[in-house]
């Protein structure tokens, strides 16, 4: 008998972001990734726990990729600019990485970590997404303590919706996720919040 075939981590994770970006998050499912991949569902099932760590895994794939890249667009505008270009650079972040790989900024946007974070996920899967928060988290406090040299929660919030809620909101409802309407609203819109320190919550 011959010794049962191995599968390819990275192999797997690149079948199913493809089957994510093609039939939506609801078209990813064990069963699509075995008949995909060749992998039988109990490879599948080994290689992620559930189905929940399978999207956790591919969407913090993508969200690790993202956030590297974020990191330097605001590393770069602080060496050119001031806080708010710093800013206006987190925000455009999905735009620009739409530029290169508009299905990836589109996997991004359609969920958040505290999506994917469930009772059904495994311990590692739960760590990778944690992870993936603490270092967005740190990126927020830095932003809101270089615009208002304050990291309270009103701060650090109000920075999270020019990073995170309002490019979901505006991008991913655009047309094309490099709508340049979009990205002009998106802009001025941080822009407006980064002009007034936000009130202190009382």
């Amino acid at each position: 008998m011959g010794r049962p075939r191995q599968y390819d981590l990275a192999d797997l994770l690149a079948h199913a972001r493809d089957l994510w970006i093609g039939r939506g998050v609801d078209g990813l499912t064990i069963r699509a990734l075995s008949a995909a991949s060749g992998a039988s569902n109990g490879a599948v099932y080994h290689a992620f726990g559930s189905r929940d760590g399978l999207l956790a895994r591919v969407w913090a794939e993508e969200a690790g990729r993202f956030l590297t890249f974020q990191r330097d667009r605001v590393t770069e505008a602080r060496r050119e600019g001031d806080a708010t270009e710093a800013l206006v650079a987190a925000a455009l972040a999905p735009a620009a990485y739409a530029t290169d790989d508009e299905d990836g900024a589109r996997l991004l946007l359609a969920v958040t970590a505290d999506d994917l974070l469930t009772s059904e996920l495994d311990e590692e899967g739960r760590t990778q997404l944690l992870g993936l928060q603490k270092e967005l988290g740190a990126l927020l406090v830095e932003l809101a303590s270089a615009l208002w040299e304050r990291h309270d929660r009103a701060a650090v919030t109000s920075v999270r919706h020019c990073v995170v809620t309002l490019p979901g909101a505006l991008l991913l409802n655009a047309d094309r996720i490099t709508d340049p309407l979009a990205r002009h609203a998106l802009e001025h819109a941080v822009r407006g919040i980064a002009a007034a320190s936000p009130p202190d919550r009382r």
